[in-house]
């Protein structure tokens, strides 16, 4: 019972220290699980989802893959459940077969946020296998003179179970004259020994059957059997001797089919039967067993397959020599495989893009690799790369993985798609490569505006044309592509002769085609400025405008009109048409309006302006002068007191003097009377002819201000 305890006291610690480890690797972005061999497939392995911290309904919608490093799926991830379960049944010892530990390596892919976790998964052995010989029956032939206590090895038995399921004790019945010794070997193995407990004696017995047990150590506990026929001869006092107690060779793994590997040399000093020496193999492998093969006569050892060194780098053979008497000696073979750079470097895709914006980010992941190369040493060092000229570089992601990125803007106007190479060499001499080609489409972003055909446009168009015309077609494009690229145009807002100008032109809308809404009239509108847009089919829409300038053409549609005179004032009268100008055909509509009569017409108007604005300031004139005589002169005196009236002339009831007359006038600021004081005079006879006047008397005059 105390012994139980501790057991299972044990037991729960080294429990203790698996979820310790597992929850250590977790942290780390590796998982570790443990499932049983030989489960059914689908059988429950670990909560991934719950260990990762990811959300079941992430792990649905961006999509999770498990990727096994060998050539068998062995795991799955339930999608509803997020558990990691098997994919189909595992036979530890087909995998595993002389591996004390067999660990499975996978990554968990999640696709959407481009990331990857490491999962091991040990597979552990159950007790599935049952201890088995390779020879069901061996025969021993001994010298009757064999001394008691004398050791002959029997056949093994083998187990591929590991741990207590493994091979656990032999058991010998069958006869008093043999006994059973067990020893071990230097990889702890057992091994076998038939002793000699009682002298034999070929006159009382010939022949002795003796049946050997291999027992494992399951519960419950499975057994295998082998049959041994002990022959007793006559005595042989050599045994076979080997040239070396051991013998190691290296091959490369290149080596060819059928090449000798090493050749094992035994003597034997008896002669005749008892002097004849052949060789068996005693202790060898399956997998080794297909390998190489000893020849029993020559004891060369020839290959029999190609070798492969990331399969197996080192086998070990046991090579028995017997003669004929049964005499025996055994040898140890050691056969070591060297590497040579035979594989190519592998590229696999995990995960990839097939499209990407072309406005996505510098650093945006399109893909995921994975790279590796079976090889080891200088010949298993991968090296990666990435062709030039495209905008993307390679990043070293987790352990053998890689990643795709970007390395700069794309431009889909300029690079639609690109088909990047990524290659991986080894370290080898010479070296070995491979490559993988990435395609990728640029989705398009409406990025670009439509660029018309010219900068501006300008067309001719004949006056009185059709409804419908077509004057001129504009073209725009779009560098873009697909909906981004789709040109529309359009007129932009304006009015002719307080019309609208869609009321004049259209532009048609997918063609960018301009017609001629209505008869156009060279007299009334001689040409059209206006504006043409393209609009893309983005989201936003880009745009862009071009100057349209439509010049209408006279045509001759005219007849010549009498400007002036407007009519005639009698039919017969000869002298109606007098003055009349008439304008050529050719002549522009206005030209004698503006040439002759318009000039004449503001010449005149100008005149009459003049003269009656001179009219007004001589009419203002001759008031003022006939105020001021009223004022300055009384209304009963025809002349100047003091100048005769002689020396007035009257012409149209003017009066001028006849003579000049000069004085000196007084004026005082300060009186409220104007006083004109003529102290003297002097005048000067401004007609000849009539006789000097008398001396005048002096000129007085005064006159109230108010």
């Amino acid at each position: 019972m105390c012994a139980a305890r501790r057991r299972w006291g044990r037991r729960q610690r080294a429990l203790l220290w698996a979820v310790l480890l597992a929850a250590w690797e977790a942290a780390w972005g590796q998982l570790r699980y443990s499932v049983p061999e030989e489960m059914p497939k689908g059988s429950f392995v670990g909560d991934v989802a719950k260990d990762l911290g990811l959300q079941l309904t992430a792990l649905r919608d961006r999509g999770v893959r498990i990727l096994d490093k060998g050539r068998t799926q062995y795991f799955a991830v339930h999608g509803k459940t997020g558990h990691l379960v098997t994919a189909e049944r595992i036979d530890r010892e087909q995998l595993c077969e002389s591996v004390q530990q067999c660990v499975l390596s996978c990554e968990l892919i999640v696709d959407g946020e481009m990331e990857v976790y490491a999962i091991e998964v040990e597979i552990m052995d159950i007790n599935d296998d049952t201890p088995s010989f390779r020879e069901v029956e061996t025969e021993l032939r001994m010298s009757e003179t064999t001394a008691s206590g004398s050791r002959f090895p029997l056949p093994r038995a083998h187990d591929p179970d590991m741990g207590l399921n493994s091979l656990q004790s032999y058991e010998l019945s069958g006869d008093e004259h043999f006994s059973l010794a067990v020893q071990a070997g230097p990889g702890g193995d057992q091994r076998p020994e038939l002793v000699l407990a009682k002298a034999l004696d070929r006159e009382e017995a010939a022949f002795h059957e003796l049946v050997l047990r291999a027992s494992d150590g399951g519960d419950p506990a499975r057994t295998g059997t082998a049959r041994i026929r002990v022959t007793v001869v006559d005595a042989n006092d050599n045994a076979p001797v080997f040239s070396q107690a051991e013998y190691t060779v290296r091959v490369a793994e290149d080596v060819p089919v059928g090449s000798v590997l090493v050749t094992v040399t035994a003597t034997d000093a008896d002669e005749g039967v008892n002097g004849q020496v052949i060789y068996t193999l005693k202790k060898i492998t399956e997998k080794a067993s297909k390998l190489f093969h000893l020849d029993s006569e020559t004891g060369a050892i020839t290959l029999l397959q190609n070798l492969d060194f990331e399969e197996g780098d080192s086998y070990e053979l046991e090579v028995q020599a017997r003669d004929g008497a049964g005499s025996f000696e055994t040898t140890k073979v050691v056969i070591t495989v060297t590497d040579v750079n035979d594989n190519v470097p592998e590229i696999s895709v995990r995960s990839v893009l097939n499209e990407i914006s072309e406005d996505a980010r510098s650093g945006a992941v399109v893909a995921l690799l994975h790279v590796r190369d079976k090889d080891s040493g200088a010949n298993g060092e991968v090296r990666c790369s990435i062709e030039e000229g495209v905008p993307f570089r390679l990043e070293k992601s987790f352990k053998d993985y890689y990643r795709v990125v970007t390395a700069r803007e794309l431009d889909r106007e300029q690079v639609p798609e690109y088909n990047v190479t990524v290659r991986a060499a080894d370290g080898g001499s010479p070296a070995l490569q491979s490559s993988a080609v990435l395609a990728l489409r640029v989705l398009d972003v409406n990025d670009n505006a439509p660029v018309f055909a010219e900068e501006r446009y300008s067309a001719r168009l004949a006056e009185n044309n059709a409804a419908g015309a077509l004057v001129l077609t504009v073209r725009a494009t779009d560098a873009d592509w697909g909906q981004n690229a789709r040109v529309r145009y359009r007129l932009s807002e304006g009015r002719v002769r307080g019309a609208p100008l869609s009321s004049y032109v259209s532009v048609q809308a997918e063609t960018g085609a301009l017609y001629a809404l209505r008869s156009l009239d060279y007299e009334q509108v001689r040409e059209l400025q206006l504006w043409v847009r393209a609009e893309d089919g983005g989201a936003p829409a880009l745009s862009s405008n071009v100057s349209v300038r439509l010049q209408i053409v006279d045509e001759n549609d005219n007849a010549p009109q009498v400007l002036y005179p407007p009519a005639a004032p009698a039919a017969g009268s000869g002298g109606a048409w007098s003055g009349v100008e008439l304008a050529p055909r050719w002549s522009e509509p206005g030209a004698l309006a503006a040439g002759s009569l318009t000039r004449w017409l503001v010449l005149a108007v100008a005149a009459v302006s003049c003269l009656f604005v001179a009219f007004l300031l001589l009419l203002l004139a001759l008031r003022l002068r006939r105020w001021r005589r009223r004022h300055l002169l009384p209304p009963d005196s025809g002349a100047l007191r003091g100048v005769p009236v002689s020396h007035f002339v009257g012409i149209d009831g003017v009066r001028a003097f006849l003579q000049s007359y000069s004085h000196d006038v007084s004026l005082t600021a300060d009186s409220r009377k104007s006083q004109l004081r003529f102290s003297a005079a002097s005048c000067c006879d401004t007609l000849p002819a009539r006789p000097l006047p008398d001396e005048p008397a002096p000129l007085l005059g005064e006159e109230d201000v108010a």
